[in-house]
């Protein structure tokens, strides 16, 4: 038996030379130092001081599709009126919107519209946590 040259070739030594190449190039990458400071809101539960009195206007939409302004009925009208006013004041006060569980679509999409247009900066839905769960409204 004749021993014949081999003709493949030896890639072990390439492999090796590939992971010492790769090692080397992680090491040089330079570290993310551009980084931006944000102080976070530290919880204070359970002993948060009482949150301060601040002006707030509340609308409701209810089943029957009436728009309440802080419990008064009010026509659309009326609501751009109201909202005008508030955004003309010193210190603008925060505008919670909670619609009810039955209440319109096409009211609640029509006096979101209103609010949008009025140009209150103030403004958060309320009332959210009752529907957190399917089939879960009082």
């Amino acid at each position: 038996m004749e021993s014949e040259p081999l003709s493949e070739l030896n890639t072990t030594p390439l492999i090796d030379v590939m992971l010492v190449l790769l090692v080397m190039f992680i090491i040089t990458i330079p570290l993310a130092t551009h980084s931006v400071e944000v102080d976070l809101p530290q919880s204070c539960q359970p002993d948060c001081p009482p949150a301060p009195d601040t002006v707030s206007n509340k609308i409701v939409i209810d089943a029957a599709g009436r728009v309440l302004w802080n419990g008064a009925t009010v026509t659309e009208t009326q609501l751009a009126a109201l909202l005008a006013e508030t955004t003309e004041m010193a210190i603008e006060p925060e505008l919670q919107f909670e619609p009810e569980a039955n209440a319109s679509y096409d009211v609640a999409a029509r006096t979101l519209r209103t609010i949008k247009a009025s140009g209150v900066s103030k403004f958060g839905f309320v009332g959210n946590e009752k529907y957190r769960q399917f089939g879960m409204a009082d």
